[in-house]
């Protein structure tokens, strides 16, 4: 896939509740996902394995009431940005919380290769 088609389907996916099964068709086997700080387990995600669980353990632990996606930022030919703004609440206290964020994707080979988040 090229960049153009590969950023256009992570934002559609992420607005249409597929972002689970766009992992193995968007994200390379070794993928790197890097968070802006550690929160507990590392910055740092190696392997489409481990992305997919921190996948699940946000799914576990976070109800999504609110968002929005924006469309994607193409950054030359390898890179894109997404910004991302959410309302929800932390299953296990009840707590509420507003976020937002900016994701950067790094595309080789027709895949993401590395995503870094800033919030």
């Amino acid at each position: 896939m090229k960049l153009e088609e590969i950023a256009a389907e992570l934002v559609a996916g992420c607005r249409e509740n597929r972002t689970a099964e766009n992992l193995d068709k968007l994200y390379a086997d070794h993928a790197i996902s890097v968070e802006a700080r550690d929160t507990g387990s590392g910055r740092e995600c190696a392997g489409l394995d481990g992305i997919k669980a921190k996948h699940d353990w946000w799914d576990q632990n976070m109800e999504m009431t609110d968002g929005t996606v924006s469309d994607p930022f193409p950054h030359g030919d390898d890179r894109f940005a997404v910004i991302f703004e959410a309302q929800g609440r932390e299953k296990a206290t009840g707590n509420a919380f507003e976020m937002k964020e900016v994701a950067v994707y790094h595309v080789a080979d027709g895949k993401i290769v590395r995503e870094e988040f800033f919030y």
